[in-house]
């Protein structure tokens, strides 16, 4: 499989913005099938979890960035994470040129 050009990892950047985190992540994890997941909700940021896959075929990696939102105001003393997807890095591996 040929890697992905410039214009072909914006468009799919465009894309997956668009969605949800469980739909891009499900849309990625079909689209190759040499992929390695690097890590999932990995907190490198402070109040951010980060999610990347590389797509070793496309010659891509694609970064999926989560804010988490915890609080529940009708009960103060629990806990209730939501988290939103709010960016989506879609660069590519060392050995892609295109």
């Amino acid at each position: 499989m040929a890697y992905l050009t410039k214009e072909q990892r914006d468009k799919l950047k465009a894309e997956l913005e668009e969605l949800t985190f469980n739909q891009a992540h499900g849309k990625i994890k079909r689209m190759n099938a040499d992929k390695r997941l690097a890590f999932y909700r990995n907190a490198i940021r402070t109040g951010q979890w980060m999610t990347k896959w590389v797509l070793n075929d496309l010659g891509t990696q694609v970064t999926l960035i989560e804010d988490n939102v915890f609080k529940d105001k009708d009960k103060p003393n629990r806990v209730k994470n939501t988290y939103q997807l709010v960016e989506v890095i879609v660069e590519p591996t060392p050995d892609n040129k295109l």
